[in-house]
């Protein structure tokens, strides 16, 4: 008979955390790091306990706020390509609730992440407990019902025995690269502190292989077939690139045959920037050099990317009349997309078998690819040198009313300085090997037009969701993950004031992390948006009751939690702080007051918005036919 072991719900959870290991290429390590928490009813008596009497190898991290502790598990599983995990625990009603934007951030992004929101009572006998929801029509539906459709895997778990195969299907969702993503376990509290006699073979070290796909040879002679009949084929660099950690399989392929890469959000930085073949991000936040590059395509191979509207300009990017597309993937529902020829696999196993069957093939690109990457070399250096003052505006700004505006602010903000001099500023002054996150705003378009990483996955732009709120907290989890090196969160005032208090996590934990504060006292994003399609602007500027552009001091709320904080409203000012900011072993703030509209725009791209098909405003009617003429160029995929 199998040898029994006595224990609560709670604590056979978190024995068994700490017994899950992964294999990767043969490297074989812990699978979850640790857990983050916020207490409460619900998880502190039960897993709360559970940890407390033996948390076994896992780091305990008490997070501040349940969405933003979960964005740095996300946030930490990317970074680390996926290999590793933070679980994630809250309390029973809104502390769970809290979370389930952040499980919606990992969904997106395909990102593993355990979460265990406490539950309603099994038993149900003080029903309505604090917090409960009570529906006429079911009194099984709790709030954590919310999260199914936010979860790769969801359970819910009334009965100590059912801990068991929860776990096990869990885990195999979020080891397996074609699912992976988060796994829900909503655990009822009466039920985490329940005992049972567990089978002690439970508990005993577990390994998650996750072995290389490898497509049939059908799959790779018919890419073969159709790369060898195409005369301009560009690669989509996706995210499943990075996390197949595809870079020299890329790079070879690449440098032998002359195809150029560009990139999406989640894939930039698997090549760094500087390789000669690599033209950049692509799509609505795209270079004008990878855009181009789209547009001459006949064939586009697609790398572990989904295809989202930024990357394909809302499927107007491409020449339907002459661009056939192939997709290489672990998931074959992203693989059918664009109606590809489609090759199941990991990316890295199948470049690399390509290579060989590739040996005598040549695109017809020759010198059109380095001429794109200077081209583009000199528009970046141009928006890295641009300069406002009263007396001499920005050359490309001819309306007196966008003047008018840059006045009003630079007034009020004490500022002249530019958004996009000030990122490539901070592009040219921080380490090579820094890490720089962002997330939501007009930056993830500064981020991906005009950021040059110079080494492999020191990239990091979460924006499968553009969460607001992602920035400040991920760029903890990145640097649980990458502890050596300096993190950068690019930040606005609008995302800043949605949630940052993972700041005092970083700080209490001795995590040094760096934000950059972009404050145009505003959505700056989104008033361009409005303003950009015949609106005029709403509700979209911070300005208070007497309609004054409001000019907040967020150096001193930094300073007031512990951080160390400087103001840099000049090129100069932005230069010293940066340095000194290396030198802190706390974490640091850099507030830049940014005048509005100097962020980088669009190259060669569209984004369908759906502006008003009915308006009083000329200026909304003529967007709306701009529109109609730019979905005509659309397929539906």
């Amino acid at each position: 008979m199998a040898k029994k072991i006595r224990l609560t719900t709670a604590q056979a959870l978190i024995k068994f955390l700490n017994q899950q290991y992964i294999q990767v290429d043969g490297e074989e390590f812990p699978f979850v790091e640790g857990i983050f928490n916020v207490f409460g009813h619900g998880n502190v008596l039960g897993i709360g306990q559970a940890l407390e009497e033996n948390p076994g190898h896992l780091k305990v991290i008490q997070g501040k706020n349940e969405q933003g502790m979960t964005h740095a598990a996300v946030a930490y599983s990317r970074q680390k390509l996926r290999q590793k995990i933070f679980a994630v625990t809250a309390s029973a009603g809104p502390g769970s609730a809290n979370m389930l934007t952040a499980a919606a951030t990992a969904f997106a992004n395909n990102i593993p992440v355990l979460i265990l929101p406490a539950d309603t009572f099994a038993t149900r006998q003080p029903d309505p407990v604090l917090q409960q929801l009570e529906h006429e029509t079911s009194a099984a539906i709790t709030t954590n019902d919310a999260f199914k459709a936010v979860s790769k895997y969801w359970d819910r778990v009334q009965r100590p025995e059912q801990l068991m195969s929860s776990l096990l299907r869990a885990f195999e969702v979020m080891t397996n690269p074609a699912s992976c993503g988060p796994a829900t376990i909503c655990i009822a509290q009466d039920t985490e502190a329940e005992a049972y006699d567990y089978d002690e073979e439970f508990f005993k070290k577990r390994v998650h292989y996750v072995d290389r796909q490898v497509p049939t040879e059908r799959e790779l002679n018919g890419a073969v077939e159709r790369i060898t009949t195409s005369k301009k084929p560009v690669i989509i660099v996706g995210g499943g690139a990075k996390y197949s950690q595809a870079r020299e399989a890329l790079i070879h392929l690449s440098t032998q045959c002359g195809i150029p890469l560009v990139e999406t959000p989640a894939g930039k930085s698997t090549v760094e920037a500087d390789f000669k073949n690599n033209l950049g991000g692509t799509g609505v936040l795209g270079t004008l050099a990878a855009n181009k590059a789209i547009r001459q395509a006949d064939l586009v191979i697609g790398i572990g990317t989904r295809y989202t509207d930024f990357t394909t300009s809302s499927k107007t990017a491409f020449n339907y009349d002459q661009t056939k597309f192939l997709n290489i993937n672990v998931n074959r529902m992203q693989a059918y997309k664009f109606d590809a020829f489609q090759l199941i696999g990991d990316a890295k196993e199948t470049v690399e078998n390509l290579i060989p069957m590739l040996a005598d093939y040549q695109t017809s690109f020759g010198e059109i690819i380095k001429d794109l990457k200077e081209e583009w070399a000199v528009e970046r250096k141009r928006l890295g040198d641009i300069s406002f003052s009263r007396e001499n505006f920005f050359p490309e700004i001819k309306d007196q009313f966008t003047q008018e505006i840059l006045n009003e602010y630079s007034d009020m903000l004490q500022t002249e300085l530019a958004q996009t001099s000030a990122f490539l500023t901070v592009n040219n002054n921080v380490a090579k090997d820094s890490i720089v996150i962002a997330s939501a705003g007009s930056l993830p378009g500064d981020m991906q037009r005009l950021w040059n990483p110079l080494v492999p996955n020191t990239y990091h732009l979460e924006y499968g969701y553009s969460c607001m709120g992602y920035e400040i907290s991920g760029a903890l989890g990145v640097k649980l993950a990458s502890p050596t090196q300096e993190v950068y969160a690019m930040v606005g005032d609008g995302s800043f004031l949605m949630l940052h208090s993972e700041l005092i996590t970083a700080l209490q934990y001795g995590q040094k992390i760096n934000i950059l504060l972009f404050d145009n006292s505003g959505f700056g994003c989104i008033n361009n948006l409005q303003m950009g399609n015949g609106s005029s602007s709403y509700k979209c500027e911070f300005r208070d009751h007497r309609e004054q552009i409001m000019n907040i001091d967020y150096a001193k709320v930094a300073e007031g939690y512990g951080a160390k904080s400087y103001r840099a409203n000049t090129k100069e000012e932005l230069i010293a702080a940066l340095e000194d900011a290396k030198k802190q072993e706390k974490s640091t703030l850099i507030e830049m007051k940014v005048l509005p509209k100097t962020m980088s725009d669009g190259y060669d791209s569209w984004w369908h918005v759906g502006v008003a098909e009915v308006s009083k405003s000329l200026a909304v009617q003529e967007s709306y036919e701009r529109s109609q003429k730019m979905l005509e160029k659309a397929k539906e995929y």
